[in-house]
């Protein structure tokens, strides 16, 4: 008769599942509670998590607010005048680009046959009327003479006249000569006397048309020299000089080309002084003004200067704007040297305000996320003016707060967010 099983029973070892399991089941409650107690202490319902170190922070600050722009530029000649042909004909570039010049050194030089030609013309014109002129001289003198001498002679036949009027008087009182020869004696006294007088006005009438006669052919000559003279001019004008000290920049022909009227030939570059020529997106031309003052960077130097001009216009969606600045000598410049350049367009004080991150664009300047303690939590906020590195806060945020300013996308718009 069999009692019990005991003697088909057999030991067997617990597994190591077996026993991770009795631990495993406490460790997972713990963990459990944990959550459970932490969500019940911070009364968050955050639904996300994410590293601290994932994330850039920065605290609202009060203080001035710099609404500037950043742009880029180039260095260019405050004066930099560009030479023009005034004639047609064909140029001799007589200096190379990077040449130093002097004011008024020759640079280039235009042949003008065709001017030329004409100047000598033009000058044997004048040189016949200036002939003209000294015949017509000449010849006057020679009338006046003549009119003299007839003058002359009048006044001898009055003295005569008046010598034989009074005889007649002392005759007729002693009977020597008739009635007729004594009046005939008068008759001869008064024609002398019209003859003298009508020689002497003869005589100044011969005068002023004389002098009006080569008034005239004086203008004549007058008109000639200055149609020469403005002929020497146009051909002294053919020698191009450069108008400043400086080096020539480049040229704007070929050697020995033919040019038309005032087409450009070369460049002279005044390195005596230096701007900056920035390009501004058309965003901001409205904000622009005379004045504003701007910095600008050469690698490791900053300068500062004032906006001197603005373009009118708008190319390529962007506006030029001149910067004049105090050039210092240590300083080497050079045409064209490229920059950078912050123009700065407004100061505000006393604002509120915190450095610009992704969270500007990616939340729409609408949101931002809040931390308190290991809690980031969504607000409104409604922003302002900006600058290059802050921006201004109008609502939904204080003093001291400190905000996430790393982009906002990946926290998919959750109220809360757990930081770690």
């Amino acid at each position: 008769m069999i009692q019990d099983t005991s003697g088909q029973d057999k030991v067997v070892q617990p597994s190591r599942l077996a026993s991770l399991k009795w631990w495993l089941i406490p460790a997972a409650a713990v963990a459990v509670l944990a959550l459970l107690g932490w969500r019940f202490v911070t009364g968050s319902e955050a639904s996300h998590s994410v590293p601290r170190a994932d994330l850039v922070m920065d605290t609202l600050t009060r203080g001035t607010l710099v609404r500037d722009v950043v742009t880029r530029g180039k260095i260019v000649a405050a004066n930099a005048p560009v030479l023009y042909s005034t004639e047609e004909g064909t140029v001799s570039l007589l200096a190379n680009p990077g040449d130093k010049v002097v004011k008024d050194d020759i640079v280039a030089r235009l042949h003008s046959p065709s001017l030329t030609n004409e100047l000598k013309q033009q000058q044997a014109v004048l040189d016949a009327m200036s002939g003209e002129m000294e015949r017509a001289k000449l010849d006057a003198r020679r009338q006046l003479l003549t009119a003299n001498q007839a003058l002359d002679m009048a006044r001898v036949e009055l003295e005569a006249a008046d010598r034989e009027s009074r005889r007649g008087d002392l005759l007729i009182d002693s009977n020597l000569i008739s009635r007729i020869d004594f009046e005939k004696g008068k008759d001869d006294l008064k024609k002398a006397k019209l003859l003298y007088a009508h020689a002497g006005q003869e005589v100044a009438l011969m005068q002023d048309t004389q002098a009006f006669e080569l008034k005239n052919k004086q203008l004549d000559v007058d008109r000639q020299q200055l149609v020469v003279d403005d002929l020497h001019r146009q051909v002294e004008a053919l020698a191009i000089r450069a108008p400043v000290d400086g080096i020539i920049g480049n040229w704007l022909t070929e050697q020995q080309a033919r040019i038309g009227r005032a087409q450009p030939i070369l460049t002279v570059v005044d390195l005596s002084a230096f701007e900056a020529e920035l390009a501004v997106s058309e965003t901001y031309a409205d904000e622009l003004g005379l004045g504003m003052e701007v910095e600008l960077n050469f690698g490791d130097i900053t300068l500062y200067g004032d906006l001197s001009s603005i373009s009118p216009e708008v190319r390529n969606r962007e506006v030029t704007a001149r910067v004049r600045f105090d050039h210092q000598d240590a300083i080497k410049l050079r045409q064209n040297q490229r920059l950078s350049a912050r123009i700065l367009l407004e100061h505000r004080a006393n604002v509120l305000m915190v450095r610009r991150g992704a969270f500007v664009t990616e939340g729409g300047g609408l949101e931002a996320y809040l931390m308190e303690g290991d809690t980031a939590s969504r607000v409104d906020v409604k922003l302002g003016a900006r600058s290059m590195s802050h921006i201004e806060v109008l609502e939904g945020g204080r003093e001291g707060d400190l905000w996430v300013i790393s982009g906002v996308d990946r926290f998919n718009n959750a109220e809360q967010i757990r930081v770690y």
